[in-house]
């Protein structure tokens, strides 16, 4: 296949734009990238001008959940905060319950639902984090039911373990008994199974402390997974210097991050992954910390966040535009944080750019410039998708 007439972002050094460019693709690869002058001999198929960027990455969701918390959300506006909802048997063991519940074919029926509105804005790849059923059979459920998305829908699924979201609770006054069943049984459970990519853990107040989240992590390495940390979201516990130790793939939401763990992750090449829409449902005012992170040459990614208390946004584009108006982040860094970036956040070097050698996974755009996509809320302008080198939405021309 060879696109022609195109306006490529291959967001290899920035945007990486070249004008009225050619793709040559090849066994699902990219084979060849360039102005459409130069392109190999052979019949283009013309696109008329249209932006092309690598496909999207969503690379923090917790698609797979049941029930529903829009209770919470009217209490929050009443000036709840999230932390007194958590500690008053709402926040994630609400949706704990609720998906202990559920069946894995109620559970994928809605999650369905979920993907389809964000694979409609080009994603061709996303992370699912288990994390509502903090028992063994339920996690694996949730694992279950993630795989059999991407079995199902034209999307590559990365699974992460989230065992440790936080303690349920029938171990409320047991929080020793529940990392072992964590690090012993489930997480064990999951690895065997192949149903992990990824481990991930909450370090927070509300959530594990930095030795119980450190217990998770030295599990993890045991069984070859790498880690992930929602880490610094509501105070400084110091969970993004621990996860620049084991070597995290990220650390997530970091509103409170300080200096010294910038440069925790900075040594490491960890990125830190902005998550505006929490910020913005849960009405947060300190900001993660952007300059420190540009300064350190950080790499910053963004994502959803999907998830039915703090963040039910299901639109990545929407997630762009917030991360440029509450974040102060440029059009151009957003895009990069749902391409090259995201797709560092996953350890997956093998896509989120155009250049030769890479999955051939693009995203053809009704759109004049890169910068387009982060500047409308709630407008989505997707032409085409091409995954593994095959259309699987929408038209060329």
């Amino acid at each position: 296949m060879l696109l022609t007439n195109l306006q490529a972002a291959t967001m290899t050094g920035g945007y990486g734009i070249v004008p009225k460019a050619a793709v040559l693709i090849e066994d699902g690869r990219i084979a060849w990238v360039g102005p459409t002058a130069e392109a190999p001999a052979g019949s283009g198929l013309d696109c008329g001008g249209r932006l092309l960027t690598p496909g999207l990455i969503d690379c923090h969701t917790h698609l797979v959940y049941g029930g529903n918390r829009a209770n919470e959300f009217e209490l929050r506006l009443t000036g709840v905060p999230y932390a007194e909802i958590a500690k008053a048997g709402g926040g994630i063991a609400a949706t704990v319950r609720a998906t202990r519940a559920e069946s894995a074919a109620q559970l994928l029926a809605s999650a369905s639902k979920r993907l389809d509105t964000l694979l409609a804005e080009g994603i061709t790849t996303i992370e699912i984090k288990s994390g509502y059923g903090l028992d063994i059979d339920t996690e694996l459920k949730m694992l279950r039911v993630a795989r059999q998305l991407g079995r199902e829908r034209p999307v590559d699924v990365r699974t992460t373990f989230l065992g440790a979201h936080t303690f349920p609770p029938d171990y409320k006054d047991r929080h020793a008994d529940y990392v072992r069943l964590v690090c012993e049984q489930a997480l064990p459970a999951a690895a065997t199974a192949g149903l992990a990519d990824a481990v991930d853990a909450f370090c927070e107040s509300i959530a594990f402390s930095v030795a119980e989240t450190e217990e998770v992590f030295r599990a993890a390495k045991a069984h070859g997974l790498p880690v992930k940390l929602h880490a610094e979201q509501l105070s400084n516990l110091g969970g993004a210097k621990l996860a620049a130790r084991y070597g995290a793939l990220s650390v997530d939401h970091i509103e409170y991050l300080d200096e010294e763990g910038v440069d925790a992750i900075a040594a490491t090449g960890t990125v830190a992954v902005l998550l505006p829409g929490a910020f913005y449902y849960l009405r947060e005012k300190q900001l993660p910390p952007v300059a420190a992170l540009r300064s350190k040459n950080v790499p910053i990614s963004i994502a959803t966040d999907l998830n039915p208390g703090s963040s039910p946004v299901h639109s990545l584009l929407a997630t762009m535009n917030m991360a440029c108006v509450l974040f102060g982040l440029t059009p151009e860094e957003a895009l990069l944080g749902v391409t090259a970036n995201a797709a560092r956040a996953l350890g997956l070097p093998d896509r989120g750019r155009i250049a030769p050698g890479l999955k051939a996974d693009l995203a053809i755009w009704d759109a004049e410039r890169p910068g387009d996509l982060a500047y409308p809320l709630g407008f989505n302008p997707l032409a085409a998708v091409i995954r593994n080198g095959e259309l699987v939405r929408g038209s060329l021309t």
